[in-house]
């Protein structure tokens, strides 16, 4: 028996490289003054569906929410061995926090139509919340299993998935269809295989193509750039190189649910933490070594 399985993937700031300019007035990230990469653990999550289309057949169709350049990941999936990629990308989801992203994910599934597994990295970089899988799982009504680090076995609609616990391990048995979040140290991502980027290294979303006109075109009309970016459009679907792109619409969202008007979550501050101070101060074991230290921590504010 053969199992069908949605990934999501997110493209996200690289971390390491935050700058002053990394947050907007209004408190959203502003992902454009920051280099971008794939998001770690959602490559594990992609890795785990892979090997369940190896050893059982079934397709990977892989998700990714984001702006136009977000495309960069759902090729590198499908250099990997992914079925199908489809882009959501609408600037009514701008600014939508875990409870907003995980309702579009979420109705982003539903129409995909049927799915075994719904596999998801543990949590993303840029926010590390760990919220957006499980709260998939309860918006699409079925269970949810965390902390995936080996899926031990596939049999009778029921899967056996071993998750770490921090201390330990268990061995669950969940009734498909389930969503899955997994770790890092769940496998070894493949690489890119080369054939298949040769072959599908031209695959484009339609925003992607509209944008390359208007820059190629500055002076050209809306509708001369309407036109040459369906026409490029039509090519790439003529050699099954264009990548599906969806909107709100598409997925059947309530516009209420997205974007700012469904993100209660505000962001105060982003900031990158530098310790600067060297050395250390060596604290006698005494009651006053003792005293003296919380006092010092109390002072600057690291307690209290």
């Amino acid at each position: 028996m053969s199992y069908d399985s949605v990934v999501c993937v997110k493209q996200v700031p690289d971390t390491a490289n935050v700058t002053a300019e990394a947050m907007k007035e209004d408190g959203t990230v502003n992902r454009a003054a920051l280099p971008t990469i794939f998001n770690p653990e959602d490559l594990h999550a992609l890795e785990t569906a892979l090997e369940v289309k190896s050893r059982y057949g079934g397709t990977v169709t892989v998700i990714s929410m984001g702006p136009p350049r977000a495309a960069d990941v759902l090729r590198d999936c499908l250099y990997r061995g992914a079925d199908r990629a489809i882009l959501i990308t609408d600037r009514r989801a701008a600014a939508s926090d875990t409870l907003a992203t995980s309702y579009i994910l979420s109705q982003a599934v539903r129409t995909v139509g049927r799915f075994d597994f719904v596999f998801c990295g543990r949590q993303a970089i840029d926010g590390d919340t760990a919220q957006v899988g499980p709260q998939c799982a309860e918006k699409l009504g079925i269970p949810q299993i965390t902390y995936l680090e080996k899926l031990v076995g596939i049999e009778g609609g029921k899967a056996r998935i071993r998750r770490n616990m921090g201390h330990g391990w268990e061995v669950v048995e969940v009734k498909l269809p389930v969503l899955v979040t997994v770790i890092e140290t769940a496998n070894e991502p493949r690489p890119p295989q080369a054939k298949r980027v040769m072959r599908l290294k031209k695959a484009k979303v339609i925003s992607e193509l509209s944008g390359e006109v208007k820059a190629e075109r500055p002076d050209a009309s809306e509708e001369q750039i309407r036109v040459e970016t369906q026409r490029r459009a039509d090519s790439l679907k003529e050699r099954n190189l264009l990548l599906e792109q969806w909107n709100l619409d598409d997925i059947h969202a309530d516009l209420s649910r997205c974007g700012m008007a469904g993100s209660p979550t505000k962001v105060h501050r982003i900031q990158a933490i530098v310790l600067t101070k060297e050395g250390h101060t060596q604290i006698p074991p005494t009651e006053e070594g003792i005293g003296g230290m919380v006092h010092e921590l109390v002072v600057d504010r690291t307690l209290g």
